[in-house]
């Protein structure tokens, strides 16, 4: 169905703390703003959504707000129904669990259907994870491939990290994935297990938080030293190793 430019609203991607922190210490004005004015929106879960809201000086009740829900169980059909704000006219906010949107969370399809249907898509300023422990990490941030979740399975966890660091050592691309929190040791213990002992291990914890730690050293250092408290702490992890070297061509030499 085609409806007048004029009336069409746009969708906001619209970023959230990584914790319980103040919202105002790390997101902008204009992101603040539009959380307190909108009055519709889509959330991974409309619950913690709303508890989130109720931090903000809404300009409306909470209880007022249209906020519906897409996760891993929202099938595709539904996506043009949680468009149909934007239809009307209204700006429509997604706004993911923690940090920005679609980044490892659900919104990707939604946000390709308001391209395809001619609805403009704004990505608004506010915390990402993966990039704030990319710039305290130390490794290249020229080169690097964000992986969201590796395999919870061990064995095939253990496979993931091996193809991993086999390829940051291979081509100097930084390597960053995250976990979920009530398994963030078994990650560890995985990677001190697998990697080679000057593989670079770089650890993110609770980022923009007051209880924020970032370690950086080589798996040999974390077999010495042990492990930090990351149960039940968002975490992020990067694996890095200097490119493996190439063979060098020599010089040919004509014959005397």
């Amino acid at each position: 169905m085609t409806v007048p430019p004029a009336r069409v609203g746009r969708l906001l991607l619209l970023p959230v703390p990584l914790g319980d922190g103040a919202p105002g210490t790390v997101l902008p004005a204009a992101t603040l703003h539009a959380l307190t004015t909108l009055t519709h929106f889509v959330a991974e879960s409309a619950r913690s959504a709303r508890r989130f809201l109720a931090k903000l000086p809404l300009e409306t009740t909470l209880q007022s707000l249209d906020i519906q829900e897409l996760n891993e169980h929202t099938p595709r059909d539904a996506y043009d129904r949680l468009l149909a704000p934007v239809r009307d006219g209204h700006d429509l906010g997604l706004v993911s669990e923690a940090g920005c949107p679609v980044v490892a969370d659900p919104g990707a399809g939604l946000v390709a259907l308001a391209h395809r249907t001619g609805i403009r898509v704004v990505p608004m300023v506010g915390p990402s994870a993966p990039l704030l422990a990319v710039m305290a990490s130390g490794l290249g941030g020229q080169s690097f491939r964000f992986l969201g979740y590796l395999p919870a399975d061990e064995t095939q966890r253990t496979s993931a990290i091996r193809r991993i660091e086999r390829d940051a050592r291979d081509s100097g691309c930084t390597q960053v994935f995250i976990e979920t929190p009530y398994r963030n040791t078994a990650m560890w213990e995985s990677l001190v297990k697998t990697c080679d002992e000057s593989t670079l291990l770089v650890v993110a914890v609770d980022l923009t938080l007051e209880t924020e730690e970032i370690f950086a050293k080589s798996v040999g250092a974390w077999r010495r030293d042990g492990p930090v408290a990351l149960h039940r702490r968002p975490a992020v992890f990067i694996l890095g190793a200097e490119p493996a070297p190439t063979a060098r061509r020599l010089p040919r030499h004509s014959s005397p």
